[in-house]
């Protein structure tokens, strides 16, 4: 999302009391994510560890560089098992180098028809059970340094555009990812409430983030309020989707592998709990936005009163709404586009596709986001509207 947020400093005069007033409930919603946090965080025990089929007994992965590649006729007619449909075509034998083996694979007709040539850098599993021979097996490409390099690229075009306030959002993104990752996860993983620790996952990166991009001040916290708002509702309404449309979580092979790897886990609660993770970023979007034109309408007709300032806001907040809805139904049409292409193939139709499990779960995740952000508008422009500045009296004339 691309919208403009202003710099987020209050007008007129400093109004202690309201700031000190404000500050007592920003706090106290902190503390109350930091208590939450402290009750749901896991044992360390209890996380699940060392699933890694790759890091079995004998099973290493290692760094590789193509060598050689060739092509053969292994038999493959386009039929599968259970007459599913398979790649038609060549096999390839690969010849590959790493740091002291030379490892030799064979990669079906899928694998060989999307692409690989000599002198991509790819990743191979080395297999040697107690007294057996070495055999060896594709993993993936590396990408390493691409991704890096896009990362460094992105990182320092936000810096040079958006200056401090950029690089602020970047450490936002460091603080996101620290909160996901030694929070959220393993707390899902050790089986605690999903949609708990979602929520107080969210309120807590969602003070520091906002706070760290646009700074302290009213206007932030009357986002911050509209924000929290949206994600209350959000959980709300996606508890009691997910019950509704009988979501159990089980919609693809990576969601049975994980039930199989972790037993304790509650796929339902994680289906809700991604849709409030999932719409965080178009939440904080519009709820800056919407906080932002408050005050930047209260800066330009500073006698007008609130129900005009309110009725102003919410025509931009008509727009903003529009583009995000459009937002969230693009983002998962572009992410689930094989997905889309293979129905689109097998010709099934739409009402039968769109009640599956897998495709299911999108639509709800993208109706209950909307929502949430739907309603997280007025809400942060009433809020806004009561914490901008009073209107001005009309100066006198004599």
């Amino acid at each position: 999302m691309g919208h403009s947020h202003g710099t987020m400093t209050d007008l007129g005069p400093p109004r202690r009391g309201l700031a000190t007033a404000l500050a007592t409930v920003v706090l106290a919603i902190a503390a109350a994510a930091i208590v939450g946090m402290v009750a749901l965080w896991p044992d360390h025990d209890d996380v699940p560890r060392n699933l890694n089929p790759y890091s079995a007994k004998g099973v290493t992965t290692v760094d590789a560089t193509v060598t050689a590649v060739h092509p053969f006729d292994c038999g493959s007619g386009g039929e599968g098992p259970d007459n599913l449909p398979s790649v038609k075509g060549d096999c390839a034998k690969v010849s590959a180098t790493t740091k002291d083996e030379t490892a030799t694979f064979t990669l079906d007709a899928g694998r060989y028809r999307a692409g690989i040539d000599k002198g991509d850098d790819i990743r191979v599993i080395r297999i040697q059970p107690d007294g057996q021979p070495v055999s060896w097996e594709f993993l993936d490409f590396r990408r390493g340094l691409p991704l890096t390099a896009l990362a460094v690229v992105f990182a320092l075009l936000v810096v040079l555009v958006a200056r401090w306030r950029g690089l602020f959002a970047l450490v936002g993104i460091g603080v996101t990812m620290v909160a996901l990752t030694t929070f959220v996860l393993p707390a899902m993983l050790a089986g605690e409430d999903a949609l708990a620790v979602a929520v107080v996952g969210s309120t807590a990166i969602m003070i520091v983030v906002l706070y760290l991009a646009h700074g302290i001040s009213i206007r932030t916290t009357s986002a911050l309020f509209g924000t929290l708002a949206g994600i209350a509702m959000t959980a709300v309404m996606g508890l009691l989707a997910t019950g509704w449309t009988s979501l159990n979580g089980i919609g693809s092979e990576d969601d049975q592998t994980l039930l199989a790897s972790v037993p304790s886990i509650d796929l339902h609660g994680v289906v809700a709990a991604t849709m409030v993770i999932a719409g965080l970023g178009v939440l904080n979007d519009v709820t800056v936005t919407q906080a932002s034109a408050v005050w930047e309408l209260r800066s330009l007709r500073p006698n007008a009163l609130r129900p005009e300032v309110f009725a102003s806001a919410m025509r931009i907040g008509r727009d903003h709404i529009a583009s995000s809805v459009y937002t969230l139904v693009f983002a998962y049409a572009g992410s689930a586009m094989t997905i889309l292409l293979l129905i689109t193939a097998y010709q099934r139709g739409l009402a039968e596709v769109a009640t599956s499990e897998q495709i299911g779960q999108e639509i709800v995740r993208t109706l209950v986001g909307a929502i949430g952000l739907v309603l997280a508008v007025p809400i942060t422009t009433f809020v806004a509207v009561w914490l901008a500045p009073k209107p001005q009296e009309p100066a006198e004339v004599d």
